[in-house]
């Protein structure tokens, strides 16, 4: 098997990309690491992570440049460049056409320019949910004719681009990974928000009936599956079978919605005696209000049809694909995830 001599993480001063940048950290032997984004890595590390800053080299540049991104990689040499550039959820759709498609587009072309090998994408488990259930989904769950939002339709629109570009008879493979409800230390959104909703009193409404599973996943974990993506199309002996595939990534323990939210607020020493539980149609409801209203204040709704059905759908997958051709485990259970995501927001950064 050949090994990862070099690798670029394009986002790697993002939230999974601190956590992309620890995995490939403790391979032995550890390769030349490189980071490409628009940003530069925090000053500052906190204790969940291992790796020395003055080890990592970084590439400021624009992801939508060919010449940007061509020189990152040319300095890197990498062997293997991983893309996890993404924004967040919530922009307009022209950041998520920008960033996910064009940006992707040129990553493509740039890789294949320079004779790159490998290129691992992160796409999202949210390019098959349209707002119904899914139950058990596995990878040939079919993509929705309406999607979701804009954030998943340009994901898939990028890891159609990915996958349809991997070309074993040229030696370029690609794969796509696809995680759910990703969480961690670096986290700016999920743990920290069901923070703030405490401290404001709120945690004692809750949407839907929670009788609904739902996946999340530990960062960590999710970078294992991206090094272990890597070396399995580094390896002819694994290669054919894993290049141009798609694979669903989760902790394997769906959980009931409101469990992580309840664990969080527990272990803040916040428990609620009574809750106010608003049924699905109505807080679908409440949401065409709070957006009525806000838009008639100029202000951004705190509650919105859109976010509702996030919430009340029952959204799991299996992965036993990644677990017979990645080799994938989590290693980091959910209960573990949360408490080293609460003793990062405790550190003093």
């Amino acid at each position: 098997m050949s090994e990862i001599s070099s690798v670029l993480l394009i986002g790697g001063s993002g939230f999974l990309g601190l956590h992309l940048i620890q995995q490939f950290y403790e391979l032995s032997p550890r390769p030349s690491i490189h980071v490409f984004d628009v940003r530069p890595l925090p000053e500052k590390l906190s204790n969940q992570f291992t790796f020395k800053l003055d080890d990592i080299q970084v590439h400021i540049g624009d992801l939508t440049s060919f010449e940007d991104v061509q020189k990152a990689i040319k300095v890197s040499g990498a062997n293997v460049v991983v893309h996890s550039a993404s924004p967040m959820h919530g922009q307009n759709k022209e950041i998520y056409d920008l960033v996910n498609v064009k940006g992707t587009r040129n990553v493509i072309d740039v890789c294949k320019n320079t004779n790159v090998n490998i290129l691992v994408y992160t796409s999202s488990a949210g390019v098959i949910f349209n707002g119904q259930d899914v139950h058990n989904a596995d990878e040939r769950w079919p993509i929705p004719e309406v999607p979701m939002d804009a954030y998943n339709e340009t994901k898939f629109t990028a890891e159609d681009m990915v996958l349809k570009s991997n070309d074993p008879e040229n030696g370029f493979l690609t794969v796509a990974l696809r995680p759910a409800g990703i969480f961690g230390p670096g986290d700016r959104q999920l743990v920290p928000g069901l923070r703030a909703v405490a401290k404001l009193g709120q945690s004692k409404f809750q949407l839907g009936d929670n009788n609904n599973l739902f996946d999340w996943t530990y960062a960590g974990n999710v970078a294992d599956s991206h090094v272990l993506a890597a070396q399995r199309l580094l390896d002819p002996a694994t290669a054919k079978e894993v290049s141009g595939e798609a694979f669903f990534i989760t902790n394997d323990t769906p959980t009931y919605f409101w469990s992580l939210a309840r664990t969080v607020w527990k272990a803040d020493g916040h428990i609620d005696k009574n809750v106010i539980v608003l049924k699905r149609p109505v807080a679908i409801l409440a949401g065409y209000l709070s957006e009525f209203f806000s838009k008639l204040l100029g202000k951004e709704p705190g509650l919105t049809p859109f976010r509702v059905k996030i919430v009340c759908a029952s959204r799991y997958h299996n992965i036993a694909k990644a677990k017979k051709l990645l080799g994938y485990e989590p290693r980091v259970d959910i209960e573990e995830g949360i408490k080293r995501t609460l003793a990062w927001m405790d550190e003093d950064l």
